[in-house]
């Protein structure tokens, strides 16, 4: 039951600006890129990987056994990481602004480099499950800039 609660702990955060009302068919409003994803993607995509992320950061959390015990470098990559990762709902549907859009997608892919980065100094082999992280938050900067350009 303990490690239930901790791996919820990890991962129930990833989900908090979810709930926040916003008015996500702003994206279909949007000229999109050839080869922007139908809305739902996003959805499910994110979902898988906030576990993804959930997991390993349960790893670390548990392999330290204590959060004070965690290096101070994790942690404080992992908090700008979620902070940049969580404001990208917030300033692209919340504020319908295209180009703050772009520094958050692109804030999110550079920290999930760092974040990937001083996850394989604590554990290598968990820090592979951050690769679709890294993809998804590349794409995301790039469909971003797309979004952008087309929008001006």
């Amino acid at each position: 039951m303990k490690k239930l609660i901790i791996f919820l702990c990890c991962l129930l955060p990833w989900f908090i600006s979810n709930i926040i009302p916003l008015d996500y068919s702003y994206y279909k409003d949007l000229k999109l890129p050839f080869f922007a994803p139908p809305q739902s993607f996003f959805g499910i995509a994110w979902s898988i990987i906030y576990i993804l992320t959930a997991i390993t950061i349960y790893y670390v959390v548990t392999s330290y056994g204590k959060i004070k015990n965690i290096p101070k470098s994790y942690k404080i990559i992992l908090i700008i990481n979620y902070l940049l990762n969580q404001s990208y709902t917030l300033v692209f549907f919340g504020l319908k602004n295209n180009f703050l859009g772009i520094i958050s997608s692109l804030g999110t892919f550079l920290s999930t480099l760092f974040l990937y980065e001083e996850t394989s100094l604590i554990n290598s082999k968990v820090s592979k499950l951050l690769f679709s992280y890294i993809a998804l938050s590349l794409f995301g900067t790039i469909l971003s800039i797309a979004i952008y350009l087309l929008n001006m």
